[in-house]
């Protein structure tokens, strides 16, 4: 990767419904316009998420969507409203940012959750999209969401059981991620510390066989980063993501013209390879790259993947 860089610019964006989102930019002011789209939801940008772009050819900029990282107001306070915090309005405050900044177009790069937002912006708004390089092709469809929280069990079947009886046994047989959203908005912070516990058990049990991966990707957060991410995980899933089931597959004609490149990984547990290979044959413009030592949380041969479709990009 790049090596580390600061941001010569940065600021919160004020939505005009309450939110403060934070963004900021490195990399060079004069160069290609990139936007970074960080997964979760709720995860918030890194530092590192910077370090994929050449700094003297990118201008780079990141931003934290709604109730997470260091936009305000934060999610992990249970009395933080999030019924303004949906994927129409994270698809508005990126073309409010894409403004504020001065930008006509520019690349869109993420992966995980951030591929959702990604392809949801680029459909919604294709000619103010030059790339696209995503990692880990998720679409929040319903059947994706079922197979994250309960199909993927088959294989941890005592897990399974343990992230269901973490909610109350009236909600076990229902929608047992609404019922963590709303242990997630109880005012009692013992019931919210043991619900993302819970959750985030889960999720790193998921990607535990990924011997190229990140361990404990989930839970290795601060108390109240993990806190966000798991309320806003179960606030959008439990909705799935207010989008129509399958829109983003049926309307990927949308993407035409659009160059993107698609990289997943084989062992991709909780996000099947299947997704990523359904859109590529909707998508004619896009590129699937299958990486074979990789699952959800990548390898070093995704990571090099991601450099060169960035650096091709570039010119």
């Amino acid at each position: 990767m790049y090596p580390p860089i600061e941001p010569y610019d940065h600021g919160h964006l004020d939505t005009g419904d309450g939110h403060l989102v934070y963004w900021e930019v490195c990399g060079n002011p004069e160069g290609k316009p990139a936007l970074v789209v960080h997964g979760g939801p709720g995860s918030g940008c890194s530092d590192n998420q910077r370090r994929g772009f050449d700094p003297e050819r990118y201008r780079i900029i990141l931003f934290d969507q709604r109730n997470c990282g260091r936009s305000l107001p934060h999610a992990s306070d249970p009395a933080t409203d999030l019924s303004t915090n949906t994927t129409p309005h994270l698809i508005a405050d990126m073309e409010r940012l894409r403004e504020h900044l001065g930008v006509d177009r520019w690349l869109l790069y993420g992966g995980s959750w951030g591929s959702t937002l990604m392809l949801a912006y680029a459909e919604a708004h294709p000619t103010r999209v030059s790339e696209l390089v995503i990692c880990g092709v998720t679409m929040t469809r319903r059947s994706e969401i079922d197979w994250l929280y309960n199909g993927v069990g088959r294989y941890f079947p005592e897990q399974r059981q343990r992230f269901r009886e973490g909610v109350p046994e009236s909600d076990r047989d229902g929608d047992v991620l609404a019922a963590y959203a709303r242990l997630m908005s109880d005012p009692d912070p013992v019931v919210r510390a043991k619900a993302a516990h819970d959750w985030v058990t889960w999720e790193d049990t998921v990607i535990s066989m990924e011997v190229n991966g990140k361990p404990n990707a989930y839970s290795d957060r601060p108390p109240l980063a993990l806190l966000a991410f798991v309320r806003i995980c179960a606030h959008y899933f439990s909705n799935g993501a207010w989008l129509e089931e399958g829109i983003l597959l049926r309307e990927a004609h949308k993407l035409a013209g659009i160059p993107g490149v698609l990289l997943h990984g084989r062992f991709d547990l909780g996000s099947p390879l299947e997704t990523a290979w359904d859109l590529a044959q909707r998508w004619p413009d896009a590129r699937l790259v299958v990486v074979d030592d990789s699952g959800h949380t990548g390898s070093g041969t995704m990571r090099k993947q991601v450099l060169a479709a960035l650096d091709a990009f570039a010119t």
